[in-house]
């Protein structure tokens, strides 16, 4: 059995968003109770990962090194069509993942304790996000 569906996630500018929520209720409603559930975000300038969920220090402590490694505005970067979050922000891309697949066991995606799954907006400025979830099973 396979079960597609879309997720539109309206974002505040750079950072991180918690989908953990969206994507448990689409592995609910596929219901399947044990496969997989993959996630993928139609966007170069986001990403998704799977990270700590309990303190928020995790999160800012990734952006405050992904701001050293890829800082805005780096002269080396040719690519500022959109301003100087452009190039960098696809590159944070790049480091990250577009895609994520979690294995479902009793209907619900099997995530460890501190587990949560996020958004990564990479851009400075808010957007719309559309991610395709395909759960499998």
């Amino acid at each position: 059995m396979l079960v597609q569906e879309q997720i539109s996630i309206s974002t505040r500018g750079r950072g991180t968003y918690d989908i953990s929520q969206n994507v448990r209720e689409v592995v609910e409603r596929a219901g399947i109770d044990t496969g997989l559930c993959h996630l993928f975000v139609h966007h170069t300038s986001a990403s998704l990962i799977l990270c700590e969920n309990a303190d928020p220090a995790v999160r800012r402590d990734l952006e405050t090194f992904m701001a050293n490694v890829v800082p805005d505005g780096d002269p080396m970067f040719e690519h500022d069509d959109e301003g100087p979050d452009d190039m960098p922000a696809h590159v944070r891309t790049i480091l990250t993942q577009t895609d994520l697949t979690l294995p479902v066991s009793q209907g619900r995606c099997a995530l460890g304790t501190w587990q949560g799954i996020y958004l990564w907006e990479h851009r400075t400025a808010a957007h719309h996000r559309q991610l395709t979830v395909t759960v499998q099973g």
